[in-house]
This record gives C-alpha cells, sequence and structure tokens, in this order.
C-alpha cells in the first residue's frame, strides 16, 4: 500500500484567549477558545500537486505550519511521508521545505547568492551542486543581475523572487508554497507557474500542497484542491470535478444573427432541460442547458431549421469561484 505524501486525521489546532481585565473573573468554561482548524481530514498522494483554497483566516497558513513542524496540533495526527511531524520532526525537515509569499527570509547584509548558498549548505545540499542550482533558479525568476546585490537593497518583489529560489534550491521530497506569487507582476507569476509545473514534471517523486488567493492559479496547477474555511475542509477534488458539482447541467451559449425567434422550437427538442433568449440591438443571446453535451448538434439543426443564424457557439464552464461562493457563501475577497 502506498504511504500518502501528507495524511492528517482529525487534525485540531486551538488558540487560547488571553484572560483579561474582567475576563478573569469569568468561569474558564465560559471564555471559548479560537478553533483555527477543527478535525482536518486530509490525503495527499505522492507525486500529486495539491491544493488549499480559503479566505484568510479559514486555517490554510496553520495547518502548513503544522505540516512543516513550526506548530504543534491541539489533537489530531498529520504524518508526512509517514513520518509523523510532531515525534518525527528532526528526521522529517530535511526532506520538506516551505515558501510564504511575501515573507522576507535571509540577511540584509549578505546579497542573493551568499544567502541561498547558506540556506543550501545548512540543508545538506553538495557544494558542487549549489551553484548550478542557484544560477538556474536566479534565470527563472529573472534575478541573474542582481545576484550580488545585498538583500537589504532589493526591492520587496526582488526579496519574494529570491525567497522562492530558496525553496526550490535544497530539491525537497515535498514542497510547501504558501501564496507564493503573492504581490509579484503578472510576467513574474506567470513564469513561476510555469516553472512549477516543470519542477513537478521532472521527478514524479515530488509532492507540493500550495495554498493560493488566485482561482486562476488553482485551475490551472492543481491536480486536485481543496476548499476549506472556518478550519474545516467543505470539499475535496479535482478542479473539474468540483465546478461540475456546481453545474448540474451543460450549459452553451448561442449568438445569432437577428431574425425569427426559434426560442420556442428549441425549448422543444428533446433532451433540452431549459432555454433562455436575450435580445440586444446588433445579436440574440440564447442559452440552453442541456441534460447531455451531445444534444448540442440537435440544438443547432432546429436553430438553422427554424431559419436562425449562428454567430458563435460555445460552452459556459462553471468557475472555481462558482464553486467557492457555493460552498464558502462569499467571494475570497
Amino acid at each position: 500500500m502506498e504511504v500518502p505524501a501528507i495524511r492528517t486525521v482529525g487534525l485540531t489546532r486551538l488558540y487560547r484567549k488571553p484572560r483579561k481585565g474582567w475576563l478573569r473573573r469569568r468561569k474558564a468554561e465560559e471564555v471559548k477558545d479560537f478553533v483555527a482548524l477543527g478535525g482536518v481530514d486530509l490525503e495527499v498522494r505522492p507525486g500529486e500537486l495539491f491544493g488549499l483554497l480559503g479566505p484568510n483566516g479559514a486555517g490554510k497558513t496553520t495547518l502548513i505550519k503544522i505540516l512543516t513542524t513550526l506548530l504543534a496540533p491541539t489533537a489530531g495526527t498529520a504524518e508526512i511521508d509517514g513520518l509523523d511531524v510532531v515525534t518525527h520532526a528532526k528526521q522529517l525537515r530535511p526532506i520538506i521545505n516551505m515558501v510564504s509569499g511575501g515573507e522576507t527570509s535571509g540577511y540584509g547584509i549578505l546579497n542573493v547568492r551568499e544567502n541561498l548558498w547558506m540556506f543550501s549548505r545548512i540543508y545538506g545540499v553538495p557544494n558542487e551542486l549549489v551553484a548550478k542550482r542557484i544560477d538556474r533558479m536566479l534565470g527563472i525568476v529573472g534575478l541573474t543581475e542582481k545576484a550580488n546585490s545585498r538583500l537589504s537593497h532589493l526591492s520587496t518583489g526582488q526579496r519574494q523572487k529570491m525567497n522562492f529560489c530558496r525553496g526550490f534550491i535544497t530539491d525537497p521530497k515535498i514542497l510547501f508554497l504558501d501564496e507564493p506569487t503573492l504581490g509579484l507582476d503578472v510576467t513574474a507569476a506567470r513564469n513561476i507557474r510555469g516553472f512549477i509545473k516543470e519542477w513537478m514534471k521532472e521527478n514524479p517523486a515530488r509532492t507540493m500542497l500550495l495554498t493560493t488567493h488566485y482561482m486562476a492559479e488553482a485551475d490551472e496547477l492543481c491536480d486536485r484542491l481543496a476548499i476549506i474555511d472556518q478550519g474545516k475542509v467543505l470539499a475535496c477534488d479535482t478542479p473539474a470535478n468540483l465546478k461540475r458539482k456546481v453545474q448540474e447541467y451543460p450549459i452553451f451559449e448561442l449568438s445569432l444573427s437577428p431574425g425569427r425567434d426559434v426560442l420556442s422550437d428549441v425549448s422543444k427538442l428533446p433532451g433540452v432541460h431549459q432555454a433562455t433568449r436575450t435580445e440586444t440591438p446588433t445579436t440574440v443571446e440564447l442559452k440552453v442547458a442541456l441534460k447531455e453535451d451531445s444534444i448540442i448538434g440537435s440544438v443547432v439543426q432546429g436553430v438553422i431549421a427554424g431559419g436562425g443564424k449562428i454567430q458563435t457557439l460555445k460552452k459556459v464552464e462553471p468557475t472555481l469561484e462558482d464553486v467557492f461562493i457555493e460552498l464558502v457563501g462569499h467571494g475570497l475577497g
């Protein structure tokens, strides 16, 4: 039986609220603790790029801190590559790494290359591999020209790029990325997403857990993802399966030239669940919900037979934003 790369069972983390002033006079049971994680069950397969989506305060960062041995759980268990994060933290740390977006790590008096060399050596990366890995990563994020610049002289975005490099130069078996593209410009974020996909393909044994606020990023990168809110996992599946759950019927939009109204003809076709019509000065928009995709052929034939002229035809796909709003009740913002 394959050992999961990441596995949590009933993982719980409570934060004690401070007893100050009049709170000290209240009974202990009346003062509720803040539940950051409330019994999270999660399993990530080896070689998987797994995503976590959730609003601020949902528990994503708390979960990652526990999985990376930076925080102890209040209850439940968490294992990385079969190793318990509490009892086997020392054996676990050499095979993992973490990058947190917006975090500044390193020493300001050292330049970029020196900082990356230092982190590599701390992790025990052989000296003959360090220079090659540093050069590659600096090229990926566009920091080659800043390799000899002090960290204190870099902009916030450049520091974040260096921090991203730090996560990969140790070649971890399991990597945690906590909003790695937060605050980066469009080009840099696109380059990083491309590199993440390439890095995962290079070695099927690598596993990555990614948190992000960008729905398109999660949709593009993740094999599976979990939506988490108020410390609980609300859903876990592939992006495609999650989107199918919020749209019972496939929906198609047809743009027609103004002319004969074919709505009634289309609505009567077998397999058409619902059809609506919206007219503008230049086009007629016909939206049809079908019991299955194959029926769209009959719809097209029906429109043409009724005298309609089709300008465009497209399938309307639900988005992860739709899934998120359906489960959480609001968008990420």
